[in-house]
């Protein structure tokens, strides 16, 4: 039974259908490791114990009377603490909503439950969802699966760690400028963040409604592509036959490549070579606009989130850790007119991110320019928080702010991904290029 934990969620629902693995037996064996783990309280916020049960044993009866709902049917699933679960806390990382007990799940969650899955509980994350590194000191901050001393990466910090650390078979997180895709690099993991307004937010709570997409943490891009069918009820991508023979890729040198450090470096380049050897055409691609795009960050970001959030932040600011206090108020500078003019300009840059990729298959680039970062000193040295924290986040904002999907895939070197972008809704075409990508590297 042990060998389950380490098993792909894609493979442990081949597994159900064969009636090889029990349902029960096999959600017993993931909350048995939950509950044993010396990092159980830093990874979960809240383990469901008998939801779990439950859902497990409706899955077992399906199996047996051969009415499977889904590939993933029976197949236990960790959520990240901003998606709405009845009856469970959901309090996205923050003392501000500690005591918040939704009365549904959210839209997400529903999907996925209606297709079989079977509900671990919450993980972890950055408080409001508002950092890149996954540093909570006001709630928990999860550990890096590479090393000990180092934030694991955010604001889905919990739900990397808990596929890392084999309490869970997939995870569901969130991204706004990089937080599924930065715990999924720094752990190890596949990470695809889908395309803003894809994905349901029903019950999801917010941080940029603008920005704010849903995605998985998963051990393969097969275990991407069901997750992706599961949260929205429809059907996985079909990834037969995937090539990379005659694939044009764009490799993005623009911002990315900037002040990246050696390990990045080296495993994006030794990826790079992997894929040429596949057969993939490699370009490099400048796009001059694309650091005016990057410096329209801050009032894009910090005046939506804190128009969100204000009210309650003011009300009890002593409740935050500080350099998430700070973040949000940044905000406070920006007027409507620096907003409406900045969304102009990004929409403008868009434009020309389209034209300068349209020959592509997709746009390479490193998922993170830095290794995670020492949690102790990042708490006692705000510069160093502040210079990590924006370095962690830069090159997978590109994604966010040119209105794309992207996938993050790990590299041979710990803690390292490479990051594949493609057009907005055309998820499906970036999983099949992601298994055939996935199949260089490995």
């Amino acid at each position: 039974m042990q060998d389950w934990l380490t098993m792909t969620a894609s493979d442990l629902g081949r597994g159900i259908a064969a009636g090889e693995i029990d349902p029960v037996a096999l959600t017993e064996c993931y909350l048995d490791a939950i509950d044993a783990h010396p990092h159980r309280d830093r990874i979960y916020s809240c383990v469901t114990h008998d939801r779990a049960r439950a859902e497990a044993e409706a899955a077992r009866k399906r199996a047996q009377s051969g009415q499977r709902l889904s590939l993933l049917d029976g197949v236990p699933i960790s959520w990240k603490d901003l998606v709405d679960s009845a009856g469970a806390a959901t309090e996205s990382g923050s003392a501000l909503l500690k005591g918040r007990v939704p009365d549904q799940d959210g839209a997400v969650l529903a999907n996925a439950t209606a297709a079989g899955s079977v509900c671990l509980g919450k993980t972890h994350m950055s408080e409001l969802a508002f950092s890149g590194l996954g540093l909570n000191p006001i709630t928990a901050t999860p550990p890096c699966v590479n090393d000990e001393a180092a934030v694991p990466g955010g604001s889905s910090s919990g739900a990397g760690a808990s596929v890392a650390f084999n309490l869970a078979a997939s995870a569901v997180g969130s991204d706004t400028g990089g937080s599924v895709r930065i715990p999924a690099a720094w752990n190890d993991l596949v990470g695809l963040k889908t395309t803003a307004g894809r994905v349901s937010l029903e019950g999801v709570v917010p941080l940029c409604l603008k920005f704010d997409t849903i995605g998985p943490l998963t051990r393969s891009v097969e275990d991407a592509a069901q997750m992706l069918a599961l949260l929205e009820g429809g059907h996985p991508a079909d990834l037969r036959g995937a090539s990379l023979q005659g694939r044009r890729f764009a490799v993005l040198q623009t911002v990315v490549m900037d002040d990246i450090r050696d390990a990045p470096s080296k495993a994006f380049h030794g990826a790079l070579q992997a894929l040429s050897r596949a057969g993939a055409q490699l370009v490099p691609l400048e796009v001059p606009e694309l650091p005016e795009a990057m410096a329209l960050s801050g009032v894009l970001y910090t005046t939506e989130a804190y128009g969100l959030w204000r009210d309650v932040i003011e009300a009890r600011p002593d409740a935050m850790f500080p350099e998430i206090l700070e973040r949000f108020r940044q905000g406070k500078s920006f007027s409507g007119p620096d907003y409406v003019a900045a969304w102009a300009k990004l929409e403008a840059c868009r434009a020309t991110w389209d034209a300068a990729t349209a020959g592509f298959d997709a746009v390479l680039a490193p998922t993170a320019p830095i290794l995670p970062p020492d949690r102790e000193r990042l708490l006692s040295d705000h510069d160093y928080y502040i210079a990590e924290n924006l370095l962690a986040l830069r090159n997978t904002r590109v994604g966010n702010l040119m209105g794309l999907c992207a996938l993050t895939l790990p590299t041979r070197t710990p803690s390292c991904g490479v990051t594949m972008m493609a057009p907005p809704q055309q998820e499906e075409a970036l999983l099949r290029l992601g298994v055939a990508v996935e199949a260089a590297l490995t």
